[in-house]
């Protein structure tokens, strides 16, 4: 593993309608961890919500992962309360990239929070430019990311829903989607 001073960061945008934003993120960070990199994951809708990849995650002690914000937004009741949420989620993520703690972070779901104006694209930007240091891996993951994120990043994936098991009523199955 190159060491901090050797190592040029990347900056990875997983977004689109298709299944498997989160899942590649969290390979990504399962990876890391495998390699002995110090890791967080930071999720800002999935809310209550338990998760096998939370469950895994507490079998390495080289990751810290924040299951945060207030569910499926997109059915907001109170979307003030959601804005506030997304904010001190927001302040946690700058925390963390400037606490120098972590080789690689992954922002789960922010793109959304970007969508929905709750957070600038423009403002997760800068933030970036500004204040990651070199050497530090992000992951930024959801759909609709904004240009300005897109223009920072290394590397952009746009999933793409082809076919999904939810259209023909199958609900969300443990251990695939959760």
């Amino acid at each position: 593993m190159k060491s901090r001073d050797k190592r040029k960061g990347l900056i990875v945008v997983n977004t689109g309608e298709g299944k498997g934003k989160s899942s590649s993120a969290f390979g990504m960070a399962f990876r890391a961890a495998g390699w002995g990199m110090k890791v967080c994951v930071i999720q800002f809708i999935k809310g209550k919500w338990k998760t096998g990849e939370e469950r895994a995650a507490k079998q390495f002690a080289n990751i810290e992962w924040h299951v945060l914000g207030d569910g499926f937004t997109w059915d907001t009741k109170n979307p003030e309360q959601d804005i506030a949420t997304s904010r001190e989620i927001w302040d946690l993520c700058k925390e963390k990239v400037r606490s120098e703690a972590f080789d690689l972070i992954v922002f789960d779901e922010i793109n959304y929070c970007s969508s929905y104006d709750w957070i600038s694209g423009e403002e997760i930007a800068d933030f970036i430019r500004n204040e990651k240091p070199k050497w530090m891996h992000l992951i930024l993951t959801g759909r609709n990311a904004s240009p300005e994120v897109i223009e920072v990043a290394d590397t952009v994936t746009e999933m793409k829903m082809i076919k999904h098991a939810f259209e023909a009523d199958i609900p969300a199955t443990q251990g695939i989607e959760f």
